[in-house]
């Protein structure tokens, strides 16, 4: 009954219901047994009571521990957001992306508008890849690095679910790496070189 009392107050009434009910049960006919005169077979229940009651204990521990691995990855992963965006606003424009800031000429000599970075919109953390496309494209777009040469970063933050970097597919959401640093950079560009894209 201690044991079972230990995991209830551990919530695994809400967290497993199921097994802490079948553990309450699994008790509560073994004291039926018991004021029946039954004590052999009472005993028989406590034990297995017991027993569920230690099982369900380390799944509780495990649960908990992998709860608070996940939260703190996502602590993580918010605190290198809020600093990529603030490197952001401070370049003003995407990663590697040199927007200029005037008017310039095109071939002919007009002069067209820059497209102006809008730097209240934050860039995406994340990219649900679409039929057809490949990391290369993925990376080469604007909001992601604007540089097909960098592919090898999201290939690197997504290899628990990218095997071969030629074959994604449609629907996988992708993770886009923003704390980065020149070394990161360098590494990927000379990891693309000599790579075909695909």
């Amino acid at each position: 009954m201690a044991v079972i009392d230990l995991v209830r107050i551990k919530g695994a009434d809400t967290i497993f219901p199921d097994e802490f009910r079948s553990t309450a049960d699994t008790l509560a006919r073994g004291e039926a047994l018991l004021q029946s005169d039954e004590g052999e077979e009472a005993d028989d229940y406590f034990q297995l009571a017991w027993t569920k009651a230690k099982v369900l204990e380390k799944d509780l521990d495990a649960e908990k521990l992998r709860s608070a691995e996940v939260a703190m990855l996502k602590g993580e992963d918010e605190k290198n957001e809020r600093k990529y965006q603030s490197l952001q606003r401070e370049v003003n424009g995407p990663i590697l992306m040199e927007q200029p800031r005037t008017a310039h000429s095109n071939a002919k000599g007009k002069k067209v508008e820059s497209p102006r970075q809008n730097k209240d919109k934050p860039l995406p953390a994340y990219h649900t890849v679409l039929r057809g496309e490949t990391l290369p494209e993925i990376a080469a777009q604007t909001d992601v690095y604007g540089d097909m040469m960098l592919w090898p970063l999201l290939y690197r933050a997504n290899r628990d679910q990218i095997r071969d970097p030629a074959h994604i597919w449609p629907g996988q959401v992708l993770r886009i790496p923003r704390d980065l640093n020149s070394e990161d950079i360098g590494e990927a560009r000379r990891f693309s070189q000599g790579k075909p894209h695909r």
